[in-house]
């Protein structure tokens, strides 16, 4: 815990310090000569390069993209990068498409092409970025074609640019270290959940390392970390960025209903955003597979559908957050940057608004501020939890106890000894000693209640006073006490205890006229653990014999010895000695 407090401390700011760092970077980044495209155009998959050539049709401004179409071209003008180094290399954000044609045309007409697919691709070992190698590129180049077929992504198109070196387009070591740092904060989550499921087995603990998993898997595929140390097909990794997004937005749904305290939802806007959750999962995860046949829909259907995830978890959060909510005063802290990082990603998805791939870095700094602070809310309902587990717990052997101990004496009471019995008898508990005050009534009469009731209270301090370990004393009402003994000189034990029962009530309840003195009955089992006899049957002898205590005379013993005999028929019993 004091770790994470730690983490939760230093987290922020050194987050801070990569993205300060990381600005001369920035700068460099942008002085690196590649080059976006002049214009753009989504046409038939019928239109070709040689009626592209002319301006007709082409949008030359930043705006109007689309990739719901068959085709989308891009168009590079040579003016761009005349009097600088030739670009020979092409790279975009890493998505699908079936296919991308280079169209190199000089300015005496001259044409080389070049059609790649995705599986031509290669991922940079950094950056959300692939490259592919363009046709020859001379001086005499005057315009440069891309016919991008069934694209399944805007950013695909906007961020298209060529350069003449492939080592520039990747991102810069900061960014990296940046991504690295995040995908580190994301593995911490994971040991505390695992720690914390040890200990307390609640189901948000798996729902949030389920969603730390799918962040996980996205902060290393859409940011491109994956590619330093594994190299996946562009294909795949189109496919996964976006489907751990929405299983991971799905799964914070469900985790939001777990994991609010009760009360903290209403039962509508609980099963809402379980529902939410789910819708999540399935529809955004179906447009994230991006198959051909939803190619025109697939980008904007991802982005539209994860619209209801926004809205049911915004207003899900302020409900809890106005019903006074603890747990969703840390999750609004931790799920407002992410909620405003994403919609800048869905904006930018959908072609409404462009910019650099580098704006990615807000989610991902919006995912380590949610992974430190989401932190921080489990352990405080984790110890929040086990308050209220310990406290529950301590409630129940409170009424335990209630339940198995005399208000008055603090003894076990008969409920309590009927159930222990057999186990008693297990553990060689042999003698049943049934103990009754002489004469009791007589107190009550003329001293009141009050006084009995200390007479009772003296009596069981006498029988605990013996400290005999081997002895379970119990009240079983009234005047009326059983103690169970075991191992040596059982009788001289009992009659000790019996003796000092006058004693002690005469030190301890003043004003009485005569000694309270106690009769006993006592039966000793040989080999009790191999007797089947149960309580009853044990407290009646004792009865039998504690009344004729009583008819010799009272504050006497009278006592017998049961024995088994192994050649008699079971359950034959025979009283061996008998005294009073």
């Amino acid at each position: 815990m004091a770790f994470l407090r730690l983490l939760c401390r230093l987290g922020p700011a050194l987050i801070l310090l990569a993205l300060l760092a990381a600005r001369p970077a920035a700068a460099e980044h942008r002085a690196v000569p590649s080059f976006a495209p002049a214009c753009h155009a989504a046409t038939d998959a019928a239109r070709t390069a040689a009626t592209m050539r002319t301006r007709a049709g082409w949008v030359c401004s930043n705006s109007e993209w689309h990739a719901a179409t068959p085709v989308a071209w891009l168009r590079f003008e040579a003016g761009d990068w005349r009097g600088q180094e030739l670009p020979h290399y092409f790279f975009s954000r890493t998505a699908r498409f079936k296919s991308i044609t280079f169209h190199v045309i000089d300015t005496d007409g001259a044409t080389r092409t070049r059609r790649m697919t995705g599986a031509d691709g290669t991922p940079f070992p950094s950056g959300p970025v692939f490259q592919l190698p363009l046709p020859e590129v001379t001086a005499k180049t005057a315009t440069i074609l891309a016919r991008i077929e069934a694209p399944h992504s805007v950013p695909l198109l906007t961020e298209a640019r060529i350069t003449h070196d492939p080592g520039r387009a990747e991102w810069s070591q900061v960014d990296m270290m940046l991504l690295a740092f995040v995908v580190g904060m994301l593995t911490l989550p994971l040991l505390f959940d695992i720690s914390f499921y040890v200990v307390l087995r609640e189901r948000f603990i798996l729902l949030h390392a389920a969603m730390v998993t799918a962040m996980m898997i996205y902060v290393l595929t859409a940011g491109g970390l994956i590619s330093a140390f594994l190299i996946l097909p562009v294909d795949l990794l189109g496919v996964l960025a976006p489907l751990s997004w929405a299983v991971g937005s799905g799964i914070a749904a469900l985790f939001l209903t777990t994991f609010l305290e009760r009360g903290a939802q209403s039962r509508l806007m609980r099963r809402i955003t379980a529902a939410t959750g789910w819708f999540t999962i399935c529809v955004p995860g179906f447009f994230a597979l991006q198959i051909d046949a939803t190619q025109r829909i697939d980008d904007i259907g991802y982005f539209i559908a994860f619209l209801p995830c926004i809205f049911v978890i915004s207003a899900a959060v302020l409900e809890a957050v106005l019903r006074g909510s603890r747990s969703a005063r840390y999750i609004a802290v931790a799920w407002a940057p992410i909620i405003i990082a994403s919609i800048e990603r869905m904006l930018r998805g959908l072609g409404w608004h462009v910019g650099p791939s580098s704006l990615d870095q807000m989610m991902y700094v919006a995912v380590g501020i949610e992974v430190v602070v989401i932190s921080l809310a489990i352990s405080d309902r984790f110890l929040a939890l086990r308050r209220e587990r310990d406290a529950a717990l301590t409630e129940a052997k409170m009424l335990e106890q209630i339940s198995t101990r005399d208000s008055l004496t603090g003894l076990m009471n008969r409920r309590a000894i009927e159930a222990r019995f057999d186990e008693l008898m297990v553990q060689g508990f042999n003698t049943f000693a049934l103990v009754d005050l002489d004469r009791f009534k007589a107190i009550n009469d003329l001293h009141g209640h009050q006084v009995g009731d200390a007479a009772l209270i003296a009596c069981a301090s006498a029988i605990r006073a013996s400290g005999d370990r081997d002895a379970v004393a119990v009240r079983l009402g009234g005047e009326e006490f059983v103690v169970l003994l075991r191992g040596p000189r059982p009788l001289e034990r009992a009659e000790a205890m019996r003796q000092s029962i006058p004693l002690r009530i005469a030190k301890e309840v003043p004003g009485l006229d005569l000694p309270v003195t106690a009769s006993m009955g006592l039966v000793m089992l040989a080999e009790a653990s191999r007797h089947k006899m149960a309580f009853a049957e044990l407290y009646a002898r004792a009865d039998a014999l504690m009344y004729e205590a009583k008819a010799s005379g009272r504050n006497r013993m009278a006592y017998e010895r049961l024995t088994m005999f192994t050649a008699a028929p079971e359950g034959r019993k025979e009283a061996d000695e008998r005294a009073a």
